[in-house]
């Protein structure tokens, strides 16, 4: 409320006496002009007043708390209003009274609200213009960050074109180093294959570039072909150089090879930038090895035949020791050195030496193959290719050498030994990994398989022919075509097993059952049953002896055999039985079969019969016993087997004797006198025993 008067004062006069100031502008609100005043709404007297909202406010003045406690108190409103209004001008005294008195501190307050009013009016001119400042501030660094993303987006620019260029010129530029380390460096120096590997790249960057019509490209391309140049021509003659080094006698060609491995990349170089000079040195290696190998194995094949010995009717039927060949230890053995098995007389079986022969392929086959691929940089049927090419001579050589022999060939075992190494040696190379021979194989195999199968042909239509009576005088001991049936199956079914193969099983069985009916027909020669049975016993127990010792137990052949041998043994005994204890196995027969049918009655006439059998066996059984054991052991070669005979006729014996016994003791013999002089069971056991023979 107090500033309106001052401001009013400044208006009229802003210097003088403070009480003065005060006192003027009192003097003007009292003769102010109040006819032009203008109340608005408040004026009652236009036209427009609303007598409604008059009741408006006389009802909102009623309300007032101090109207309703006058009125409740009926106070005359004049009177109260007269007292209202003396109390307002006595306020109003008092009012203007404390502003004359505090007249000087609002003028000092007024002097010092102008003195702010200026401060405040230059901070005002102060802050605009830092305003102003921050504005062209803000500007300029919006302007340095628009400068800075531009500035970095150009050093990103030409770092990457640094980038490229820096590389460019590397790859460009042909330092001083390679240039001399080509020119005069040996080809063996570790330095020479690091710049050729330098140079190499160089050649393929300056080519890429060429494609590109880059100019700095010409500016290299000279030096770069004058470089390539020499190094090829380096190359070429120290490769060509280990290549004829090849060639002098007694050279281990091992070691150029190995030697030639360590500098390979010589080879990817010249192919990739010379490809006739790369031609050239692998044909002549392809020629010079070609020979080498050629030379050597025809050589050494001649050689090896030389410690051969000769085929004879004692070997070609029986394996012994040579099925050794086929143990681990001996296939992958060392080779035999032919001067050396000379110069000790030695000879050997011919599968030896087709074992060492091509074990010898095997492993300079795998070697040159590997190096073929590792250093010619070749894979598939390009590495077979060039294989052949080198290895083609050889293995030709080998086939025609072979077939020549196959052809006259007929020890069947050997044939059959080295199907089998050929068998290991294609599973040793299939191990490795290593196809380069798999086509070889197979042609020995086909060459060799046809012979053996037409050999064992010739050994069933031999026997198949063969007349008993021309082959001399008859023997029951085991025939020399039977042992060597024997020697020859077992020998085959034993290396037959660990690659079994059903053409050979169905030869073998038809060679066995030739070898059967020739025994058969042997046995038919002699003239008593008894004869053939010890002849048909011997050869059977001889086919099974040597057939256990190589063949499985559960063999075909085995168990064939095994049937063979215990019918005919089982006949032999009922028959060296009959002689001397015919009659009472005669009857015990009878009778077992009457009691069957239970007509055992139609025995009990039989007295005198019974009688003769009980005592003719209590007299003459030991007697017969001793006889029948030592014709056994005199008939039959195998003292086991004729001891395992003796064992089971006495055995056959006594269980004749106890079926004897049964019928003596049946209700319809019960009355027999004679039934007291047969013999105790258990002790016609013991006496037996005794008889029984040890060896």
């Amino acid at each position: 409320m107090a500033a309106a008067p001052v401001e009013a004062v400044s208006d009229v006069n802003t210097t003088g006496n403070p009480t003065q100031i005060t006192m003027a502008y009192l003097r003007d609100e009292k003769t102010g002009d109040i006819t032009n005043l203008n109340l608005g709404e408040l004026d009652l007297t236009t036209d427009e007043f609303i007598l409604d909202e008059v009741d408006i406010h006389i009802q909102a003045n009623l309300e007032d708390d101090l109207v309703k406690e006058a009125l409740k108190t009926g106070v005359d409103l004049r009177q109260y209003s007269k007292q209202v209004e003396a109390e307002l001008q006595r306020i109003e005294q008092a009012s203007i009274k404390d502003y004359i008195k505090e007249s000087q501190n609002i003028a000092l307050l007024h002097n010092q609200i102008t003195a702010c009013d200026s401060i405040l009016e230059r901070m005002e001119g102060m802050l605009s213009g830092f305003q102003s400042d921050l504005s062209s501030i803000s500007s300029e660094i919006q302007t340095l960050q628009q400068q800075s993303v531009s500035m970095n987006v150009r050093l990103k620019n030409r770092q990457a074109v640094r980038s490229h260029l820096s590389q460019l010129v590397d790859e460009l530029v042909v330092p001083g180093v390679m240039i001399s380390t080509i020119l005069e460096s040996p080809v063996t120096e570790q330095e020479f294959l690091e710049q050729l590997h330098e140079l190499n790249t160089k050649i393929n960057f300056a080519k890429e570039l060429s494609f590109r019509e880059t100019l700095a490209c010409s500016d290299i391309q000279d030096i770069i072909d004058r470089l390539k140049l020499k190094a090829v021509s380096k190359i070429r003659e120290f490769i060509l150089q280990k290549i004829y080094s090849f060639r002098k006698p007694m050279t281990n060609y091992q070691i150029p090879q190995n030697t030639l491995l360590k500098y390979r990349f010589f080879y990817q170089f010249l192919l990739a930038n010379e490809r006739s000079i790369a031609k050239e040195i692998r044909d002549e290696y392809v020629d010079t090895m070609s020979k080498i190998y050629n030379s050597y194995f025809k050589s050494y094949s001649g050689r090896l035949l030389k410690v051969q010995y000769e085929e004879s009717r004692n070997t070609i039927f029986t394996l012994g020791q040579r099925g050794a060949i086929l143990s681990p230890a001996e296939l992958e053995g060392p080779i035999l050195v032919p001067h050396t098995a000379q110069r000790g007389d030695s000879r050997y079986p011919y599968e030896t030496l087709f074992r060492s022969q091509h074990y010898a392929l095997l492993d300079n086959g795998c070697r040159e193959y590997l190096f073929l691929c590792d250093f010619f940089m070749v894979a598939g049927n390009s590495a077979l290719d060039l294989f052949y090419c080198i290895m083609g001579k050889t293995l030709s050589m080998f086939l025609k050498s072979m077939s020549t022999y196959v052809s006259d060939c007929y020890d069947s075992i050997a044939i059959f030994l080295c199907i089998h190494i050929i068998l290991r040696f294609r599973a040793i190379t299939a191990k490795r990994t290593i196809p380069a021979l798999d086509k070889y194989w197979e042609a020995v195999l086909e060459l060799l398989w046809p012979r053996f199968e037409l050999i064992l042909e010739m050994n069933i239509q031999s026997i198949r022919n063969t007349d008993p009576q021309k082959l001399g005088v008859l023997d029951t001991r085991p025939h020399y075509i039977t042992r060597r049936y024997a020697e020859f199956s077992s020998a085959i079914v034993s290396i037959n097993q660990t690659f079994p193969n059903e053409r050979t099983n169905a030869l073998l069985a038809q060679l066995q059952v030739e070898v059967e009916n020739f025994v058969l027909k042997m046995a038919a020669e002699f003239p008593s049953r008894r004869d053939q049975l010890i002849f048909l016993i011997n050869n059977y127990d001889m086919l099974l002896s040597v057939l256990m010792e190589r063949a499985a137990d559960d063999s075909k052949e085995v168990e064939s055999f095994q049937q063979l041998l215990l019918a005919r043994t089982q006949e032999f005994i009922e028959e060296i039985l009959s002689p001397p204890f015919g009659g009472m196995i005669a009857f015990v027969k009878e009778a077992e079969a009457l009691m069957e049918k239970g007509q055992l009655d139609r025995l009990k006439n039989e007295e005198a019969r019974i009688t003769q059998l009980v005592r003719g066996f209590s007299s003459t059984w030991k007697q017969s016993v001793e006889s029948m054991s030592q014709d056994v052991m005199r008939s039959f070669t195998n003292f086991k087997n004729g001891t395992s005979i003796i064992q089971g006729a006495l055995t056959q014996l006594i269980q004749y004797y106890h079926g004897f016994h049964k019928i003596l003791n049946q209700p319809t013999f019960r009355s027999l006198a004679v039934r007291s002089e047969l013999i105790n069971l258990h002790h016609l056991m013991v006496e037996v025993k005794k008889h029984k023979p040890n060896f």
